[in-house]
């Protein structure tokens, strides 16, 4: 369980996390004493270039993979204690992926409801034909229940998706690049659907996207550069109820306020392009306190 009261308002809880890949010839540190928590009911975007460790967060986080150093804590259980045996309970009952690949998620030769109904024939639900029926109207799809995925498009197999990783009742959402392989239309369609999911179960809802659109519609974005939570953005009051006002032609800056993250050490990660625009070209910067701020700036010999 969680250390304390204050703590537990927290379904995710990372501290000074590490991961290492190693093989008989290199060493990979994918994670280098990463700190993130997230609430309850958040419903939050990860972001990040390739080979930043998003990808090895989510991983970790669905329990598909271990951490090798640090903490980590989902819905009160520390993921490095579980056994292989509660590992695998907690993937069936508290976490539910959902993959851009379709093929990770669905059986082709199956129906849609038949789809959404086989995890179902892993846990306790009673009633599982009705609950994957109110799972597809959930995603807008009780129409197709009794379609074969060859006749649906890539959108409503996604959905399906969705609704295959709610049906066990989750209480963390992971989900990979969701709208990666559908049109813009689609798109937004899709993250409406798992906004009205957010809102109407409670779930908590954590996307890794490249998709900028989708990340200016959420609450709270996180930045993953070289391991680590480098910044975050916090949508802006004025914008929380006029998503629908947000389009590709919507400044960053306009929906959202960003923040560099500090850890314990008090160490940042400065954003690469406010580097680049200063013309920074080694590992020294100068710094004061002026006016009751930090100013940093390039050194004068530069």
């Amino acid at each position: 369980m969680t250390e304390n009261n204050e703590k537990s308002r927290y379904i995710i809880e990372c501290d000074n996390l590490v991961k290492i890949y190693k093989t008989p010839d290199i060493e990979v540190l994918a994670l280098q004493g990463l700190d993130l928590t997230v609430e309850y009911g958040e419903m939050t975007a990860i972001i990040g270039n390739s080979g930043s460790g998003k990808s090895t967060l989510l991983n970790m986080l669905g329990g598909l993979d271990r951490p090798s150093a640090g903490k980590l804590i989902v819905d009160g259980k520390d993921l490095f204690k579980l056994s292989d045996k509660e590992l695998v309970k907690y993937k069936q009952q508290t976490v539910g992926f959902v993959w851009q690949n379709n093929a990770r998620n669905l059986l082709p030769y199956l129906t849609a409801v038949q789809n959404v109904m086989m995890p179902m024939l892993f846990s306790g639900e009673e009633k599982k034909r009705q609950r994957a029926e109110m799972l597809l109207d959930m995603v807008r799809l009780s129409h197709r229940k009794n379609a074969k995925l060859s006749t649906l498009s890539g959108g409503e197999q996604q959905r399906i998706a969705i609704a295959i990783a709610l049906s066990n009742h989750p209480r963390l959402l992971l989900a990979d690049e969701p709208t990666g392989s559908v049109d813009q239309k689609t798109s937004d369609y899709i993250l409406d659907m798992l906004r009205d999911i957010n809102k109407s179960s409670g779930v908590t809802i954590v996307i890794v996207t490249h998709d900028q659109l989708l990340a200016k519609k959420v609450s709270r974005v996180v930045a993953i550069r070289d391991g680590k939570i480098s910044s975050e953005r916090i949508m802006k009051e004025s914008y929380l109820k006029r998503l629908s006002d947000i389009s590709n032609e919507t400044s960053v800056e306009q929906v959202q306020d960003e923040y560099v993250v500090m850890d314990r050490a008090g160490r940042i990660q400065l954003p690469s392009d406010m580097l680049k625009t200063l013309g920074v070209t080694s590992n020294r910067l100068q710094m004061e306190m002026k006016n009751g701020e930090i100013v940093i700036r390039k050194p004068q010999e530069e």
